[in-house]
C-alpha cells in the first residue's frame, strides 16, 4: 500500500492504520487535496485485509481538525464550491462504507469539517481539550459534508438544531459534546 500522500501520514502498527491529517500551520484544515488523499488511502484500506480499524487524528496538539481551509474556499467559483462539498461528501460516505471501523481522535479542535470528519467516524474519542461545533454557520456557510444529517442523528434533533443554528463551539465536558463523542479521555 502507498503509505505517502501530500497531507496525510499513514503509518500501520499491526492491524491498525493510523492517519493523521498533516497540515498543522493551518490547523489541520480539508483542503481538495487532504480530501484526495483520504479518498485514495480509504479505497486501498478497504480492500487491504490486514488493516483490522483505522484511527484518524490531526497533527499537533492544538486541532484534529478545524474546519475547510476558508482561505482556499473564498477563491472558488461556485461551481469549485460545489465540487468540494460533493468532494467532501464523497470523502466520508466512503469512510463510513468501508469494512473496518474508523475511530476519531479528538485532540483540540474538530470544528466545521472536522467536526463533519468526526461524526461520519463509528466512534469519536475526545481529549479533556476537545472543542466541537459548526461555526462555519457564522459565516452563512451550511456543513457541506453531512454533519446537518449526521448530527441529528447522534444527539437529536433539538441538540442538533441548536448547535447548527448557533454555531456554538463545545468543550468535550459539556453534554451535547458527550453525546458526540463515544468517549472523552486523556
Amino acid at each position: 500500500m502507498r503509505k505517502e500522500t501530500k497531507t496525510v501520514l499513514y503509518q500501520q502498527e499491526n492491524a491498525v492504520a493510523l492517519l493523521t491529517i498533516n497540515r498543522p500551520t493551518v490547523l489541520n484544515a480539508l483542503n481538495r487535496q487532504v480530501f484526495h488523499d483520504l479518498e485514495s488511502l480509504f479505497d486501498q484500506i478497504a480492500v487491504d485485509e490486514s488493516v483490522g480499524a483505522v484511527v484518524i487524528t490531526g497533527a499537533g496538539e492544538k486541532s484534529f481538525v478545524a474546519g475547510a481551509d476558508i482561505a482556499e474556499m473564498a477563491q472558488y467559483t461556485p461551481l469549485e464550491a460545489r465540487a468540494f462539498a460533493q468532494q467532501g461528501q464523497r470523502v466520508f460516505s466512503k469512510m463510513e462504507k468501508i469494512p473496518q471501523p474508523v475511530i476519531a481522535a479528538i485532540q483540540g479542535y474538530a470544528l466545521g469539517g472536522g467536526c463533519e470528519l468526526a461524526l461520519a467516524c463509528d466512534i469519536r474519542y475526545g481529549s479533556p481539550k476537545a472543542k466541537l461545533g459548526q461555526p462555519e454557520v457564522n459565516l452563512g456557510v451550511l456543513p457541506g459534508f453531512g454533519g446537518s444529517q449526521r448530527l441529528p442523528r447522534l444527539i437529536g434533533k433539538g441538540r442538533a438544531s441548536e448547535l447548527l443554528l448557533t454555531g456554538d463551539i463545545i468543550d468535550s465536558t459539556k453534554p451535547f459534546a458527550l453525546a458526540c463523542l463515544t468517549k472523552s479521555s486523556p
